[in-house]
């Protein structure tokens, strides 16, 4: 299993948009790869489906999606026909293929004690440092929150440009943040609590928006 703060395995991939170099592919962007337990399957199909949709949100935001499963390039060729025939939408992200598990074996998208041929749904957040910024992990059963996978990157991306800041319970874009611990922010944009407890500091999200 990988860990946050590790760098993420490079490793070379066939998919619907052809043979890549996972780093090279990434280059300086973001990138978040998503599995799914299989192709033709229900929930998967309204998650590639809303991923599709989601695309600009994701390119505004210097993201690049991929997606993979244990299944072929053929496969997924014709699967992605049924997900545009279900959302209108062009599947703009590659799906790649890992029929011998060995890509979803090595990061751990694999369910302990489960099919050893299907992967949990998992998401794993990359930096532009090729770091784990992220992982989320449902249970096949359970569909993904991409409105929430979106809100996560606005957070990474913002704490990362901001480093003495973090984001608080339910944050979204624009919202008020919290000074970390330890350090030193001053000005009209801080916001003291009512408490004067130091280490519930927070700052006007319009200042950063500023930046």
């Amino acid at each position: 299993m990988l860990n946050l703060g590790t760098t993420f395995p490079n490793f070379s991939f066939d998919s619907t948009e052809g043979k890549h170099d996972f780093y090279e592919y990434l280059g300086d962007s973001w990138g978040i790869l998503f599995s799914h337990p299989a192709d033709y399957t229900p929930v998967c199909t309204t998650e590639i489906a809303r991923l599709a949709q989601l695309r600009k949100e994701f390119d505004a935001r210097n993201v690049k999606v991929m997606c993979i499963s244990v299944d072929s390039v053929d496969d997924h060729l014709g699967w992605r026909e049924d997900v545009k025939k279900y959302s209108g939408c062009e599947v703009p992200f590659p799906l790649i293929a890992d029929v011998t598990g060995e890509i979803s074996t090595k990061i751990g998208m694999l369910e302990e004690g489960g099919d050893k041929m299907q992967t949990v749904r998992a998401v794993f957040v990359i930096g532009p440092d090729k770091k784990v910024k992220a992982i989320i992990s449902y249970p096949t059963s359970c569909g993904r929150n991409f409105d929430e996978v979106l809100r996560l990157i606005d957070s990474l991306q913002l704490t990362a440009a901001n480093p003495s800041i973090v984001t608080p319970v339910d944050w979204k874009k624009g919202g008020d943040v919290i000074v970390k611990p330890g350090a030193e922010v001053e000005g009209a944009q801080v916001i003291d609590l009512p408490s004067g407890r130091p280490y519930l500091k927070f700052l006007k999200g319009e200042c950063l928006n500023k930046k």
